[in-house]
């Protein structure tokens, strides 16, 4: 009974120190999954899961938010069930060229791919779809093809796709920015609990810091997880992009492992399908979409959350 009492007591100062989401003005909602960029004219995009590939643009991070329209109006031309209904977009530039990475799967199914699209500007009705990036799953692999994410090794040119979904967790593969080269490996897996999904690498000083979502992220407003059990972002870090990744304690992010940064607290709920972003302006930022218990908690009314982020421990604190 002590130690429940201690976690709990714990816990209750860790999520004291969470700032709560900052300022966002105009559509706040419509942004499951997102993923931001800061155009050189000082223009924020944001895109989101559904409306095939939802755009919002800002002036500033901070709103007022409008949407633009679809990323991808046709939706995708790889031939697989879902390819209407595209997820978990991700967003690079790569020299003046923008990158639009996607989802085409179905929910609870393996036959998945990821896709990409390219852009030399973000806006709507500028986006040519290049169909699949070649990382592809099926029920005889280990993975889920969904959620990719790239990197840069920094000073190479190196890139890699980090991406994957329940089943054996978080995988990487090598990857030019439109195609993949070689076999992926796991980086990340709970064998405990599958439900790890959403990768997000980051480079922050000397090191690569691999951002996960954990938990029950959707359908709350029908069938809510066991407390704790929700959405919740994790992270394990690495001096080299392709790990091993520990957690603060030093555990395996493989076995297992991952530091909390963000969960439930006051009435933000289920934060996660988090992006990391170097804003120009404020530095280190972490986005995510979460539901306000104080407005509902159904999969279209999750808002979008923002905070800075301290890696001064070298850490993300948030």
């Amino acid at each position: 009974m002590v130690q429940i009492s201690g976690t709990l007591v714990a816990l209750s100062l860790l999520q004291f120190t969470w700032g709560l989401p900052e300022a966002c003005t105009g559509i706040c909602n419509n942004s499951h999954d997102p993923a931001i960029i800061r155009r050189a004219d000082g223009t924020y995009f944001r895109f989101s899961t559904g409306g095939r590939i939802a755009i919002h643009t800002a002036p500033n991070i901070t709103g007022p938010w409008t949407y633009r329209g679809a990323a991808l109006p046709r939706g995708s031309s790889i031939n697989l069930a879902g390819n209407q209904d595209l997820w978990a977009p991700d967003i690079a530039q790569v020299g003046n060229q923008y990158y639009l990475y996607y989802s085409v799967s179905t929910f609870g199914s393996q036959n998945s791919a990821i896709g990409i699209a390219r852009s030399t500007s973000l806006d709507a009705g500028t986006w040519t779809d290049l169909g699949s990036t070649g990382v592809v799953s099926n029920p005889s692999l280990p993975y889920n093809a969904i959620d990719g994410n790239l990197i840069n090794e920094e000073g190479t040119n190196n890139y890699f796709l980090t991406f994957g979904s329940f089943w054996r967790g978080i995988h990487r593969v090598r990857v030019t920015p439109t195609q993949k080269h070689g076999d992926a490996y796991q980086v990340a897996f709970d064998p405990r609990d599958p439900a790890i999904e959403g990768p997000t690498v980051f480079k922050n000083g000397g090191f690569y810091y691999l951002f996960f979502s954990k938990g029950s992220c959707c359908g709350y407003d029908r069938n809510r997880p066991a407390p704790g059990k929700e959405y919740r972002i994790m992270v394990c870090r690495s001096t080299s992009p392709v790990g091993p990744f520990v957690d603060r304690d030093g555990r395996s992010c493989r076995d297992g492992g991952g530091t909390l940064v963000l969960g439930t607290h006051q009435w933000v709920y289920g934060p996660g399908g988090q992006g990391v972003y170097r804003d120009p302006v404020l530095g280190p930022i972490l986005y995510y979409h979460y539901v306000d218990t104080r407005i509902g908690f159904g999969d279209g009314q999750k808002k979008f959350g923002w905070n800075r982020i301290n890696f001064s421990s070298g850490w993300p604190v948030v």
